[in-house]
C-alpha cells in the first residue's frame, strides 16, 4: 500500500500549517481564498468574532463567465476590496489556503491591493 497523499489532502495539510500563524482580528481581518477548478472564492473573515465581514465569487451573478479564470479571479479581488473597504478595513492578512502563490491566486491578491488593501 502507498503511503503517497492525495492532492487535496495535501493542500489540507498545508492549509493547517498555515492557519496556525494566520489569525484576522477586526482591526486586520483574514483574507481567505478557495480556488476550485472552475471557481473562486474570496472571504475576509475576523476569528476572534467568528463572523465573515465581506465574501465574493466568480459564481455571482454579476461576475458569471466574463472571460478567463484568471481575469475571474482579478475581478473577484477588487470586488472583495470594495466590499470590505464600505466598512472601514483597509489592512489584511492573506490566507492562501494552502494553494500555491500563483496564477488565479495571485491575480486575486494583486487586484485587491490594487483597491486599496494593505497585506
Amino acid at each position: 500500500m502507498s503511503t503517497k497523499q492525495t492532492t487535496r489532502a495535501a493542500r489540507v495539510r498545508r492549509h493547517t500549517r498555515v492557519r496556525r500563524r494566520v489569525t484576522g482580528t477586526a482591526e486586520q481581518p483574514r483574507l481567505a481564498v478557495f480556488r476550485s477548478n472552475q471557481h473562486i472564492y474570496a472571504q475576509i473573515i475576523d476569528d476572534t468574532a467568528g463572523r465573515t465581514l465581506a465574501a465574493a465569487s466568480d459564481v455571482e451573478a454579476a461576475l458569471k463567465g466574463d472571460g478567463s479564470k484568471s481575469d475571474r479571479a482579478r475581478q473577484v479581488g477588487t470586488l472583495v476590496a470594495q466590499r470590505v473597504k464600505q466598512q472601514g478595513v483597509t489592512s489584511v492578512v492573506f490566507d492562501r489556503g494552502g494553494f500555491r502563490y500563483a496564477g488565479r491566486v495571485q491575480a486575486l491578491a494583486d487586484a485587491a491591493r490594487e483597491e486599496g488593501l494593505v497585506f
